[in-house]
Parts: structure tokens; sequence; C-alpha cells
């Protein structure tokens, strides 16, 4: 084992896990991934077999996180842990489900932490900025020290009928207090810190054989990327006004929480590098791919030119962990072409 220690990364297939374990493993951790099936760890692996050949990375499945000693086995004798495994979706239609598994998964993992050992030092949980932001009245900047209660609202108000965004949103808010009132009534010995990352974009590690109809194989929130790109047609925005991070962002402050582990407990982090439009997208595509048909749409308009928040309006400050780190965030346009060009193979 690398001097540096074993980290264990729960749902490590994922869009963020996956680059997160890359990230990990260049700066001389081992990593101990978690998977529901063997099967659908086996294109990490490939694409990282640098690391799994020489025992750097090894993959375990917990079929079931929301499970009561779920992750026992999978803790012992790491060094730390990223709490990454959870549903991410706007299409959900069933609270019940996806805010249990949210929330479950991660009370599952913080009870086998209280059992893996003297040499577990800290538990990063991956939230969202869904457990920050909610209807706000301009002007207003969105903190570390917001919380998304009106989601939470609407869905036990509506049930299934919030519709998917606010279900997903509920799930975040919720598992996330989950994960401080753990902190708060066992008081562990290892730190705890949260990252809220806001629509993550960025290359994808790992890539599907085939797009599928229309992207769907492609993760959701850099799906509109290949979409542009594809087909190039401006697609209507997920979103009433996107933030965005790049996913080796993500992946580096998770690196920095955990190597700070004293200095980051009990810190919630947001992840964000500043305001998107999908009209950026394809004004950035179109200027890195003449060839290519590109709908022109309104160019420029939507977005400033350096991608920070009109004046006055709503916005989401990504400050704090580059106060805390010295580090800032990737430009979006570098982050837009290079997924383009991980999704080249596609055309």
């Amino acid at each position: 084992m690398p001097a540096k220690g074993l980290v264990l990364i729960s749902g490590v297939n994922g869009y963020i896990a996956s680059r997160t374990a890359e990230t990990f493993l260049k700066a001389g951790y081992s990593i101990r991934g978690t998977v529901r099936s063997l099967e659908s760890g086996k294109a990490l692996l490939n694409v990282l077999s640098e690391y799994a050949t020489i025992g750097q990375l090894e993959i375990v499945t917990v079929p079931d996180i929301t499970v009561d000693e779920a992750f026992d086995e999978a803790v012992k004798g790491v060094t730390a842990i990223c709490h990454m495994a959870s549903p991410v979706s706007f299409s959900f239609t069933d609270p019940d489900y996806v805010i249990n598994t949210a929330v479950g998964g991660t009370v599952s993992i913080l009870k086998s932490a209280l059992k893996a050992g003297e040499q577990l030092k800290s538990v990063i949980y991956i939230s969202s900025i869904a457990a920050i932001v909610g209807p706000q009245e301009a002007p207003y900047t969105f903190t570390e020290k917001d919380w998304n209660s009106f989601s939470e609202g609407e869905v036990a108000r509506l049930g299934g009928g919030a519709g998917g965004p606010q279900i997903y949103l509920a799930s975040k808010t919720a598992a996330e207090r989950a994960f401080w009132k753990f902190r708060d009534e066992h008081k562990p010995k290892f730190s705890q810190t949260a990252v809220n990352p806001v629509f993550v974009t960025g290359p994808p590690l790992l890539l599907a054989e085939t797009p599928g109809e229309n992207g769907k194989n492609i993760n959701e929130t850099v799906r509109d990327i290949y979409q542009i790109l594809a087909f190039g047609k401006i697609v209507p925005a997920m979103l009433p006004s996107p933030s965005f991070v790049d996913n080796r962002d993500v992946a580096r402050i998770m690196l920095f929480a955990v190597e700070e582990a004293k200095k980051c407990n009990g810190e919630r982090f947001i992840a964000c590098g500043g305001r998107f439009a999908e009209q950026a997208i394809a004004d950035i595509l179109r200027k890195q791919y003449p060839d290519r048909d590109i709908e022109e749409g309104s160019p420029g308009e939507g977005y400033l030119p350096d991608f920070s928040y009109p004046k006055d309006g709503i916005a989401v400050s990504g400050k704090k962990i580059v106060e805390f780190s010295g580090v800032g965030y990737l430009p979006y346009r570098q982050s837009v072409i290079e997924a383009a060009k991980a999704f080249e193979i596609y055309l």
C-alpha cells in the first residue's frame, strides 16, 4: 500500500466518483471502490488498469447501500471514506424510494465508519447544491449557510406529484441533514466534510460503448454537450439558472478535504465555477468545430463572457473552498471543449 493510505469510494463507477478515484490514485493513494455488481466495475478497472494490475485499485460489491452493516467489510483498514453512491436523476417519481436510499446509504456507511478502526481519519460526503438552493428573491447569493427546506416541504406536501427535480433536491437535503445529525449525535473521532457541487460538467472518465438514443447513456449533467455537438441543435436548459463546476475540480476538492482533514472537519464546501447557458455551449462548440453545422441561436445571449453571475441577480458562491485550498476552478470553455473531445468517438 502506498504510504498515503487506502481510500474507500462508494459508487466508484459514477461520473464524479470515477474521476475522484483517478485523482486519488494519481496522488499516491490506494482505492477500494464499491459497486452494486462486479460487472459494473469492469470498465473502471480497464480504464485504470495501470493501477489495478499493481493492486492499487480494487473493486468490491455492496449490492444494497441502505442495509445496516452493508459497508462493514469495505471500510476495514481504510484511512478515508468518500461517500459518493446516491441516486442522481431529475426524472424520479417515487420520493420514498429515492429519499430512503439517499438517507439510508449515508447513515449506513457512517455506522460502518465507526467500526473501521483508529486509522480512519475522515469521511467526505458528496452532497449537492440541491441541499442549499431554493426559491429566493434577487439579489441573493447562496452560500454554505443556506439550506433547501423548500423541496423537502414540497415533497412532503405533494409526494410524487412534486416532480422529479424536487424529489431529487429533497433527497440530497435529507441525506446531508442525516450526515450532520450523525456527527452531532455520535461525535466520531474522524472528521466529516460535505462537498456541494453545482451542475457538474467536464469529460467523463468512463464512456458507454454507444451514446444511446439522444445520448441517454451519457451522464445527465453533461449530456447537453454531446447533444449539441452531435445534432447541432441548442437544447432546452434543465435548470433556470444553471451553474457549473468541472468534475475534475470536484475530485480535487474531495482530495483536499481528505488531505486537510482537521482543517475541513465540520465544513461544507460549495463547488461552483460560475454560471453558463446552453447558448454558451453552442457558441463554444461552433468555434471549436467549424465544420459541424451547429445552430447559431442568439450568440452571447444568456451568459456573461467570463461566466460570472449578473449583478443584482441570484448567484451561488464557490469562494469558500478557493480560500481554503488556494486553488481556483477550471474555465468553462475548457470543460466544454474537453468533454466534446471525449464524445468525438460517437460522431
